[in-house]
C-alpha cells in the first residue's frame, strides 16, 4: 500500500519486516527517527522476537552487532557522520570476520568545522573497510534497499551499508509503496549463516593471522567483493520482478534518452540524480545532448557496468558530494580509473557540491553542465563557490 511517509519511518518499518534478531541502537543526527521508530516497534510489540538494544557509544553499536551476527542472527544497526567514523575499528572487524550485518548510513558531512547536514563524506571514507555499499536515489529505494541488502548480505557473508542522504531523505516526506510482510517473508528467507558460534561445535573466529597469511586473507576479501557485483545485480533483478519495481541495481540510466556518440554523460549517485532529471530536462529543451547516469553501488565499483551505459560519450562530468582533499571527488577517482581503458577515453570532469548540506539548484547545475558542454568547465569545479566567504582568496 502506497503510503506518504517520512524516509526514517519507510526504513525503520522496512527494516522491521526483514524480522531483524538484534537492533544495537545509539542516537545521532540524522538517523535517529529510525532507531526510534524501531524502538517503539519492538516495545509495542509489532516486532517480535528481536532484542533492542541501547548502548554507550557507535563503537559499542557495532561491536554488539558484531556479538549478535557472530552467533548466527539477523542484525541491524544505523548511524551517521562521526558515528561511522568512531566505530571505524569495529567496521572493520565486521567485515574481517564475514559477519553479515546491515546498517543504514544516513549521510552526513564530517567535520570538523561541525556539520550537521547531508554529503557523503562519511561513508565515502569507509569506502574500502571490506562493506558493500549501497545508495538510495529515493525513499523508495531506501526503503527497498534494505530487503535486498539482508539478501545479498547473508547469501554472500559480507556486511551492507545502506547509504541515504541524511535530512533530504531521512526527514522529507514522500510517497512510498512499502513492502507487505509476506512479500518480505518471501524474498528474504530466514538467516542461514556461515559464520556461526555454537557451544556444541566451538570454533575460533578473528584470531591472529601473521604475515604468512594475511596477505592471502586480504586477497579472498577482495575476490568476494569482485565477486558480489553478479550478486547484487541478480537480486535486484529477482526484487523488480517480485515486488514489480526497479531497485537496487547497481548503475541505472535515469530517464528514456538513448545513447548517442559524443554525448554529454552526467554521474552521480544519491539524492541528486533526482535534481539532476530536471537540470538535464533544461539541457535537452536547449538541444544539447545528455544523459544521465546514476550510481548504486559504490563497493563493489561497478566498472563495467559504467563503461556500457557511459558508451561513446564524448565527456563525462561527475557530480560529486565528497572530495578527496588535494585531489578530486571521490566518485569522479573511480569513474576516472573505470574508463580509463584506452588513450582516446572520455574527458572526465569533476564538478564538487552539495558539501556539508549546501543547495543545489537544477538551475546552477544545468549552467555548469552547459559550460561542460561548451568546453568551458575546469577539470575541477566547485559548484556555486563563494569567494566572498573565503574573504575574495
Amino acid at each position: 500500500m502506497r503510503e506518504l511517509l517520512e524516509g526514517s519511518q519507510a526504513v525503520a518499518r522496512t527494516v522491521a519486516r526483514c524480522r531483524p534478531s538484534v537492533v544495537c541502537a545509539y542516537p545521532i543526527s540524522p538517523q535517529t527517527h529510525i532507531v526510534e521508530a524501531l524502538s517503539a516497534l519492538v516495545r509495542k510489540g509489532t516486532l517480535r522476537d528481536c532484542e533492542y538494544v541501547n548502548v554507550e557509544s557507535e563503537f559499542a553499536a557495532m561491536s554488539v552487532s558484531i556479538g549478535a551476527a557472530a552467533t548466527g542472527v539477523r542484525t541491524y544497526t544505523a548511524t551517521a557522520s562521526q558515528g561511522l567514523l568512531y566505530m571505524t575499528e569495529a567496521v572493520f572487524n565486521a567485515s574481517g570476520l564475514k559477519l553479515p550485518i546491515v546498517m543504514t548510513v544516513a549521510n552526513r558531512a564530517v567535520g570538523a568545522p561541525i556539520n550537521i547536514w547531508n554529503d557523503q563524506s562519511d561513508s565515502l571514507a569507509l569506502r574500502d573497510s571490506g562493506w558493500l555499499q549501497l545508495y538510495a536515489a529515493d525513499n523508495q529505494e531506501a526503503a527497498d534497499l534494505h530487503v535486498i541488502g539482508f539478501r545479498v548480505a547473508e547469501e554472500l557473508s559480507i556486511p551492507v551499508m545502506v547509504c541515504m542522504d541524511g535530512f533530504v531523505l531521512t526527514h522529507a516526506s514522500d510517497v512510498v509503496e512499502l513492502p507487505t510482510q509476506e512479500q518480505v517473508d518471501a524474498f528474504l528467507p530466514p538467516i542461514s549463516p556461515q559464520v556461526c558460534l555454537d557451544i556444541d561445535n566451538p570454533t575460533t573466529i578473528g584470531m591472529m593471522a601473521d604475515p604468512e597469511v594475511f596477505t592471502e586473507v586480504k586477497y579472498l576479501q577482495h575476490q568476494a567483493m569482485i565477486n558480489a557485483l553478479p550478486v547484487i545485480t541478480r537480486i535486484a533483478g529477482e526484487f523488480e520482478g517480485a515486488f514489480g519495481r526497479p531497485s537496487g541495481a547497481p548503475v541505472r540510466s535515469v530517464g528514456d534518452v538513448e545513447a548517442t556518440d559524443g554525448d554529454l554523460v552526467v554521474v552521480a549517485m544519491g539524492s541528486v540524480l533526482g535534481t539532476l532529471r530536471d537540470a538535464m530536462a533544461q539541457l535537452r529543451a536547449d538541444g544539447v545532448p545528455a544523459r544521465l547516469v546514476g550510481i548504486g553501488a559504490f563497493r563493489p565499483f561497478p566498472a563495467e557496468l559504467l563503461r556500457d551505459a557511459v558508451g561513446a560519450a564524448g565527456r563525462v562530468v561527475v557530480v560529486d558530494r565528497a572530495l578527496e582533499l588535494g585531489a578530486e571527488g571521490v566518485l569522479t577517482a573511480e569513474v576516472r580509473r573505470s574508463l580509463a581503458t584506452s588513450v582516446e577515453g572520455p574527458e572526465v570532469l569533476s564538478v564538487v557540491a552539495g558539501l556539508g548540506g549546501r543547495a543545489m539548484t537544477a538551475d546552477a547545475l544545468a549552467r555548469t553542465l552547459r559550460a561542460a558542454h561548451e568546453g568551458r568547465l575546469d577539470p575541477l569545479t566547485f559548484l556555486d563557490l563563494n569567494e566572498q566567504a573565503m574573504g575574495g582568496r
